[in-house]
């Protein structure tokens, strides 16, 4: 009584103002972040407004629940109020951006998700593809929905409210199953982040163990894409027969992959590979054309450009990462830090100087991870309590005393302190998930790329923060004991949640499985699993025992020798002689090769003009290489020889595979010097692999093929070494 007294003496204009203002904040936020991740001017509408409104509505849910926590439990205090709104209008606004989540969620993001996935050309061929790609999605969806209806019909034996608290229960609870994993992991993951990027050396240390996993990455995506290229360009070539009706389908995907003249030429040879018929290079392709094949193509096509793009925009980043890092370092002696870029305004200002900006990066920044990262994992410890002693102790819950500053006996009151506390946990609770999600190992290889977003990946991780934004915000309002029970949204969903027993009994017991995640990522137990099995653990991509990995494939001495070479130009340079050796053995000679791509974002057609290196030219040590990279990417060589997109384990017999485990051991050798003496002046016979003039042999010319600078020097046409008698190239091992 005294409650609704009080809300007929106050009016709500200054909060609904309040209101209005944020979800106009808010809005602009959304727009930053799509413009940041897509080209707003090329996007599609049909893309930007679901999007959009996927991410703005459960922006609005972290201004909405504390806004519903305040005008259930108004402070007496006036001074004291925070923001609030009417019943009505609250009952309102939770309608509206539930159902609409709800819709995004299981049918407007996934249906336009495989829409714009599908390679088909005609926008109703398009529309039938997706339906039939979700049709197992929705017959799962709805068999879940019949078993819990079924559930209630016998509990309670009346549809009144059945069918609309089944639909809901279920979507909150495979929602919450999603949500308190991920955010057990990111609750984790985000103050060890911090607290390990203070370590200026360590973070170093960890950017070059996951340098070669990204270049190999980046390496298997080119590889993919040329091998689709080959199958266009030779597609390109039939002019009739079955191909004849798809001419201008043809000729839009010449213009996808953006080849240059000299394309068809350069994989033609790589596709007739090991022998066959030299006049049919098309030996992928079909005999007959349809229109299945063509959509499939398609699709396959744009994936592995994305992809492309996502792994070369990996790579640059993390070049730039180890730049700034090892300049970091280097700026211990000196006093100095110079990034290579002027700092705009602040360095007009005098403000920015290269003494400042050393104390700032090399003596603030890392005290400054430290207190972030100890307060976050204070906040995390503080969540993971609250959720565990929810159900049982709701006094002992953390965040409800946080929150719930007045209490008048039993009852408590939220202020507006309490909203901005309210605010700032949901904010972090949302962002351990969401962040958890950008590491998930998902199918299609999906990513967030800057600018070059694929438009099927901006529809799922769409999806995924509509689908997280329900369960988090009543997950959070269930901390807070009995307050949240006189809220709006509990009488929306809270109420048809606690319908059923099997309901109440979920959402208080279930987030008690929030320490399976934080237990696993805290304690390293993915990295355990990948060891033991090593493919079991590749749900979530966690770094815990980098460090510690041997020497070899993920080595931190490996990835420091790829950064070098990458850094000093000498990468392209070793890609271009790959490329070439890889062509001579699928017999189309040095004209058939295929050079390094410019690692730059987007895709240029300049991209096999041997040209290398991307970013700063600061090598990032004194040390010279001396170990040449040994098993990032011959096996690309071989799977292009042969004419496939990748060698799978059944395509060599025991004979093959043995052959090359001797192959392996050889090319790893070092050659002593006395070995090396005894090749100068014998050239090497024909049986052995030599083709007279060409590539002739070892006539005593050149030096011994030492290391230095960046990377080891490919020996001369005249050098000896004896792993090329063996079949041996540059040192790499073929996997």
């Amino acid at each position: 009584m005294n409650q609704a007294a009080t809300l007929l003496s106050q009016s709500p204009v200054g909060s609904e103002i309040f209101a209005l203002v944020a979800l106009l904040f808010i809005s602009v936020v959304v727009l930053l972040i799509l413009r940041y991740y897509l080209p707003l001017r090329t996007t599609p509408a049909f893309l930007l407004v679901p999007v959009f409104f996927a991410l703005w509505l459960p922006a609005s849910m972290v201004l909405l629940v504390p806004i519903d926590l305040a005008s259930s439990a108004m402070v007496d205090d006036i001074d004291a109020r925070g923001i609030w709104l009417e019943p009505r209008a609250l009952k309102v606004s939770w309608r509206i951006t539930y159902w609409l989540t709800f819709s995004l969620t299981w049918f407007i993001l996934p249906i336009l998700a495989e829409y714009s996935d599908s390679g088909y050309r005609e926008p109703k061929d398009k529309v039938m593809d997706s339906l039939r790609a979700n049709a197992q999605y929705y017959a799962v969806v709805f068999g879940s929905g019949a078993v819990g209806l079924v559930y209630v019909l016998v509990s309670y034996g009346h549809f009144s409210e059945s069918l609309k608290s089944t639909v809901m229960a279920l979507a909150y609870c495979w929602g919450l199953v999603l949500a308190i994993y991920l955010m057990g992991h990111g609750l984790v993951a985000i103050p060890r982040r911090l607290l390990r990027n203070a370590n200026i050396s360590g973070r170093l240390r960890r950017i070059q163990t996951s340098a070669p996993r990204v270049y190999e990455q980046m390496e298997d995506a080119e590889a993919t894409l040329e091998d689709l290229e080959t199958q266009v360009s030779e597609l390109s070539r039939r002019k009739t027969g079955s191909a004849a009706r798809f001419q201008d389908w043809i000729e839009e995907l010449v213009d996808l992959a953006n080849m240059p003249e000299s394309q068809p030429r350069q994989t033609g040879a790589v596709v007739r590979g090991s022998g066959g018929d030299g006049d049919d290079g098309a030996r992928g392709l079909p005999t007959v054309i349809t229109q299945k094949y063509m959509a499939d193509l398609t699709r396959r096509l744009v994936r592995a450009k994305h992809a492309r793009s996502r792994y070369l925009n990996e790579w640059n980043l993390l070049l730039l990462d180890a730049v700034k890092t090892q300049a970091i370092l280097d700026s211990a002696a000196s006093k100095k830090l110079d990034f290579g870029k002027p700092d705009g305004l602040l360095q007009r200002l005098g403000v920015s100087t290269p003494y400042t900006r050393f104390i700032l990066y090399f003596h603030v920044m890392p005290y400054v991870h430290i207190a972030f990262g100890s307060l976050l994992a204070l906040a995390s410890v503080c969540i993971v309590w609250s959720e565990v002693v929810k159900g049982l102790l709701p006094s002992l819950s953390v965040i409800r005393y946080s929150v719930v500053h007045h209490w008048t006996g039993e009852n408590g009151q939220v202020g507006f302190a309490g909203q901005v506390i309210a605010a700032l946990w949901m904010l972090y609770m949302c962002a351990a998930a969401l962040t958890s999600i950008t590491e998930v190992k998902v199918w299609r290889g999906r990513a967030l790329v800057r600018r070059n977003t694929a438009h099927e990946s901006a529809f799922w991780y769409a999806s995924q923060v509509a689908r997280l934004s329900v369960p988090l915000s009543y997950n959070f309002m269930t901390f807070l004991g009995g307050i949240y029970r006189d809220t709006v949204f509990y009488d929306f969903l809270g109420q048809l949640i606690n319908m059923t027993p099997l309901g109440k009994w979920f959402d208080y017991l279930f987030p008690a499985v929030i320490l399976f995640p934080v237990a696993a990522t805290l304690f390293g137990l993915y990295g355990r699993v990948k060891r033991v099995f090593g493919y079991g653990a590749d749900i979530i991509d966690d770094d815990e025992d980098e460090t510690r990995t041997a020497y070899g494939t993920g080595s931190w001495r490996e990835g420091r020798d790829l950064i070098e070479r990458e850094l000093n130009g000498t990468s392209a340079a070793i890609r271009g002689r790959r490329a070439e050796a890889a062509a001579r053995i699928a017999g189309g000679g040095p004209g058939g090769a295929r050079a390094a791509p410019i690692l730059s974002v987007p895709r240029t057609s300049s991209r096999r003009d041997g040209a290398g290196g991307v970013g700063p030219t600061t090598p990032l040590g004194t040390s010279p290489n001396t170990r040449p990279l040994a098993n990032t990417s011959a096996r690309r060589v071989g799977a292009s020889s042969r004419g496939g997109p990748s060698t799978e384990p059944e395509d060599e017999n025991f004979f093959e595979a043995l052959g090359h485990r001797f192959k392996n051991t050889i090319d790893t050798i070092d050659t002593p010097k006395w070995m090396q003496d005894i090749g100068q002046g014998i050239k090497k016979p024909k049986w052995m692999g030599g083709d007279g003039d060409d590539e002739g042999g070892y006539d005593g010319g050149g030096g011994g093929g030492g290391g230095g600078g960046g990377s080891r020097p490919q020996p001369p046409r005249g050098n000896s070494d004896v792993r090329r008698w063996f079949g041996g190239s540059e040192g790499r091992i073929r996997l």
